[in-house]
């Protein structure tokens, strides 16, 4: 509070340590412009992947932050780029998920039954107790730990990115566990359609399995439509009630987190100062943003027309934002976390798929 003296002499923005909205535009934009080159490279990629290969395997989110990796371990990043680098990974990511408020609509959750609405609650709730005690386990920090299982129980690369601001996490944290959890992704992809014989599921019952463990709403698609249309309908309509988990997950992380936005040095000593700051921001902007926009989506405040423009410039802004990651992370740091990661990550979605199918024939559905 130095800044905040009582002086009547003018002072310049030069002299104070404040700088003009301009000012401030000019010293974020190299790195901006930066993160949007990956994440145009990142599209194309994407685009040719999916005429070679007849989809695009890996999207554009994640191969922004491989890109911007990879960037990033044959060249450090000088002052000149860092604010735009740092703008683009938190604050536009934060844009990102207010937009992404406007495709939840009530009457969707609604019309899916109370019994499945608070089964896919409490998957979610059992997933992420689960994950988190599997990733302390096998040795993760706390904040890894969180990352991995918000990732896992709700809705993969946009649940990390959400929840990492909130906890306070780190770029190699967040670009290690999208990673893993990207790999991943695309393997459930390709297996989860094995289990439908293997099982002998309906095309409802996989619906909803797909919904609670497929981690994109695309992967949902990808993963269902080769099984049947009620498949894709439900598996949908699961992931859409699942995605909706993060607000409340992301405040309980705002309200009660505080223990993991703390470092481990010099915690105790800064105590009080941080109660002052967990006081002042027990709620982050975006996420009452997010529920305003889900809110204004509920009651037909945002004409349908708009809804996927608006989802459109959220994915553009995602792929910013993780070309951002990527590029403020050392790949020595998370090769070093990789094998502890992708045990985490592969023994939590085990546990989701039981935990999964353990609601379907719990509620009987058939």
């Amino acid at each position: 509070m130095a800044d905040v003296q009582s002086n009547p002499a003018p002072v310049s923005l030069a002299h104070s340590g404040k700088r003009s909205p301009w000012e401030y535009a000019r010293s974020i934009l190299p790195g901006f412009a930066l993160c949007l080159l990956v994440s145009v490279v990142a599209l194309v990629l994407e685009h040719f992947e999916a005429q070679l290969a007849g989809r695009a395997w890996l999207e554009a989110l994640v191969l922004a932050i491989l890109l911007g990796t990879v960037v990033r371990s044959f060249w450090t990043p000088s002052e000149k780029w860092r604010a735009g680098i740092a703008f683009s990974a938190k604050t536009v990511l934060e844009i990102a998920v207010v937009l992404l408020g406007a495709s939840l609509s009530a009457a969707t959750i609604v019309a899916a039954g109370p019994g499945l609405l608070f089964g896919i609650a409490g998957v979610v709730a059992v997933a992420i107790g689960t994950s988190y005690g599997l990733g302390r386990i096998l040795g993760l920090t706390p904040r890894m730990a969180v990352l991995v299982a918000c990732g896992n129980s709700i809705c993969g690369n946009s649940a990390i990115a959400a929840v990492a601001p909130v906890i306070g996490a780190n770029g190699a944290d967040v670009a290690a566990s999208i990673a893993f959890t990207a790999v991943l992704g695309v393997l459930v992809v390709l297996g989860l359609p094995l289990l439908v014989p293997l099982l002998h599921l309906s095309d409802l019952q996989y619906g909803v399995l797909a919904g609670l463990t497929v981690y994109a709403v695309p992967q949902v698609l990808a993963a269902t439509v080769p099984v049947a249309a009620l498949s894709v309908q439900m598996g949908t309509l699961v992931k859409l009630v699942r995605v909706l988990m993060l607000g409340p997950v992301v405040l309980a992380l705002s309200l009660f987190g505080s223990g993991l936005r703390d470092d481990a040095d010099g915690a105790a000593s800064q105590k009080p100062a941080r109660a002052r700051i967990a006081l002042h921001r027990l709620v982050p902007w975006f996420i009452l943003a997010f529920l305003a926009m889900a809110a204004l989506r509920s009651v037909g405040a945002i004409p349908e027309v708009a809804l996927a423009p608006i989802a459109q410039v959220a994915t553009i802004l995602t792929i910013i934002s993780m070309a951002a990651l990527g590029l403020g992370v050392d790949i020595r740091v998370v090769a070093r976390a990789g094998g502890r990661v992708t045990a985490a990550v592969t023994l939590s979605l085990i546990a989701l798929a039981a935990v999964s199918l353990g609601l379907i024939y719990v509620l009987g559905i058939s």
